[in-house]
């Protein structure tokens, strides 16, 4: 029986062990910023100036494949895992076209690597030809990896009114996911809220703390949920939801009596979200016990 005991405890222990080695490390390469674990490629940050906007990709599941896809012919202001807003004082920070807006990196540094988790901090400018900038944003990304079977990125933004600011109402704001096709309902995949409500005509529009989409691809169920902070202002925004894939909380379609976004000069916004990368369904990846802890850190 002691043995047994023992083999159990020393079992344990192996396991706390092999898992406590993850390591996240962050490196620039170029124009991106490549996120390992394990000596594996995660995702990469990419901050080039030929973009619309910095954004991730891949952003690698379990199967070694990326749970979201990048533009198609359809949608081609659809880039992976990113953050942007359209019709910001006439200006468009979302949709192809540099000249009609674009976020600009002015740096991005890594604070931390090498350790259990990575930590980025990159500051933006959002411009455009023949206007003065309307905003600019800080992004602090961590990215650490809870368990063997999730990845998590958690990515603050804080936003400065560089003036007063009119977003008119648009489907295209914030942050947002395009999930590979794959996945996607269109494909068998399910899209899923907080509430238990599935697909694009039940969760559309709808208001709800975390979203999550997974699918089964080569053989392995995987998805990726994304999670609004309840500090966030207009929490929780209602979702903009599409069952051929994509997924994003998005408060300015759904405006107060159909009214303008309107922030003043000077006005702070800072947005929290999480998004975790996970094998199984969002029963097995332990969601909606994720979003509780995530809610009670308030920093």
């Amino acid at each position: 029986m002691r043995k047994i005991l023992l083999f159990i405890l020393f079992s344990g222990l192996i396991h706390h062990v092999t898992f406590s080695q993850s390591k996240v490390t962050a490196e620039k390469a170029g124009d991106k910023i490549e996120i390992k674990v394990n000596g594996k490629l995660f995702t990469n940050y990419i901050i080039s100036e030929y973009e619309k906007y910095p954004f991730f990709y891949p952003v690698n599941g379990p199967s070694n494949a990326s749970v979201t896809s990048m533009r198609n012919a359809d949608y081609p202001h659809h880039s992976s895992l990113f953050f942007g807003c359209d019709r910001v004082n006439g200006g468009n920070y979302w949709q192809e076209g540099l000249e009609r807006g674009q976020i600009i990196s002015l740096r991005a540094d890594i604070i931390e690597t090498g350790n259990e988790k990575a930590v980025i901090e990159n500051e933006c400018i959002w411009r455009r030809p023949g206007a003065d900038a309307p905003i600019k944003d800080k992004r602090i990304i961590t990215i650490s990896a809870p368990s063997k079977e999730k990845i998590q990125i958690d990515f603050d933004v804080t936003m400065e009114m560089l003036m007063d600011v009119t977003i008119e109402k648009t489907n295209h704001s914030l942050f947002s996911g395009r999930i590979d096709p794959d996945l996607a309902v269109t494909n068998g995949g399910t899209m899923i809220n907080a509430e238990g409500e599935k697909g694009e005509k039940a969760t559309f529009g709808k208001r709800s703390p975390w979203m999550d989409y997974h699918g089964k691809r080569q053989g392995k169920m995987e998805g990726m949920a994304i999670m609004q902070h309840p500090s966030n202002e207009w929490y929780p925004a209602p979702w903009f939801t599409r069952d051929y894939g994509f997924f994003s909380p998005t408060p300015m379609y759904w405006p107060e009596n159909d009214k303008n976004t309107v922030l003043k000069k000077g006005e702070i916004i800072t947005l929290r979200y999480r998004v975790l990368v996970h094998n199984g369904d969002h029963i097995e990846a332990g969601i909606a016990g994720e979003f509780e802890k995530y809610k009670s850190e308030t920093n």
